[in-house]
C-alpha cells in the first residue's frame, strides 16, 4: 500500500468506536432479554462485528456467510454469489445480518430474501455505512452506523482487491488505484 492511496480520511478510529457505541445501544435495548443470532458477512463486516458484539449486553450467538457481488472490481457484478453458507438453523431465531457497507443494495436484498425463506423469528440488518447512492434493490437496515458520499471508501474491514481492510478508519481510495 502507497501512503498516496488514501485522497482523505472519512471517519477515524475514535469516530468508528462512537458510531458502534451507538449501534450496540440501540441493539441492546431492542433486543434486551432475547438471544440474538449475529451473521457476519465475510471478510469485510469480520472488524465491524468483533467490535460490535464486544459492546452488546444481550446472549450472542454468531454465524458467518461469504456472499460477494465485487470479486476484484471496484464495482458491483450485479450478480450475487453465496460462497459460504450459514451453518446455523435460523428457524424460530432472532437474526441479525451485520453489513459493513449497502450500497447498490443488491447483496443485502438477495440474502435478506434468502434467510426469510429459512423462517427466523425475525430478521433485521445492521449497516455501519450506507453510501448517499439510489439503490436499485429496496432495502432499508433498521440499524444504520452512519452515511457516507458516494465514493469508494476502504478501511476497518472494507478492501479493495483484499487490500486496506487493516486500516483503522475508512478513508476515500484514489482514483488511480482502480481505474
Amino acid at each position: 500500500m502507497n501512503p498516496g492511496d488514501i485522497k482523505k480520511i472519512l471517519y477515524t478510529a475514535d469516530d468508528l468506536a462512537t458510531i458502534v457505541d451507538d449501534l450496540a445501544a440501540r441493539i441492546n435495548a431492542d433486543y434486551a432479554g432475547e438471544r440474538l443470532l449475529v451473521v457476519c458477512i465475510l471478510k469485510g463486516s469480520s472488524i465491524f462485528m468483533a467490535d460490535l458484539v464486544r459492546r452488546l449486553d444481550v446472549d450472542v450467538d454468531l454465524d458467518f456467510m461469504i456472499v460477494s457481488s465485487y470479486g476484484s472490481a471496484a464495482q458491483s457484478s450485479g450478480k450475487v454469489d453465496i460462497k459460504s453458507d450459514l451453518r446455523t438453523d435460523i428457524a424460530g431465531r432472532h437474526v441479525l445480518i451485520l453489513e459493513d457497507i449497502l450500497d447498490s443494495g443488491l447483496t443485502l436484498s438477495r440474502l435478506r430474501d434468502e434467510l426469510a425463506t429459512r423462517n427466523p423469528a425475525s430478521l433485521e440488518i445492521a449497516a455501519l455505512i450506507v453510501k448517499d447512492v439510489h439503490r436499485e434493490h429496496a432495502i432499508e437496515p433498521k440499524y444504520v452506523g452512519t452515511e457516507c458520499p458516494n465514493e469508494f471508501v476502504v478501511g476497518y474491514g472494507l478492501d479493495y482487491n483484499e487490500m486496506y481492510r487493516h486500516l483503522p478508519y475508512v478513508g476515500v481510495l484514489d482514483e488511480k488505484v482502480y481505474s
